[in-house]
């Protein structure tokens, strides 16, 4: 379903608009981070990343909210 939706939510974006994904899986992470990689490259690129590597939950977060320790937020603009 992620590989089916992204391609509609980069269409849905408005000239300028952003996209942030959290994904809680490597596997998710892995598609997302495809993704992107494959559409901000180059010159021309459909999009441009805003976050190269993705932002995890601090140690403080952590404390607590234990769950958040394998969410990962990817965005691209």
């Amino acid at each position: 379903q992620l590989q089916t939706a992204l391609p509609i939510w980069v269409d849905l974006l408005k000239p300028g608009g952003r996209l942030a994904v959290i994904s809680f899986h490597s596997f998710e992470d892995r598609v997302v981070k495809q993704y992107f990689a494959d559409h901000s490259d180059g010159y021309d690129a459909e999009l441009q990343l805003l976050t190269k590597k993705p932002i995890t939950a601090g140690d403080d977060e952590l404390v607590f909210n234990p769950r958040a320790r394998s969410a990962k937020l990817r965005s691209v603009q």
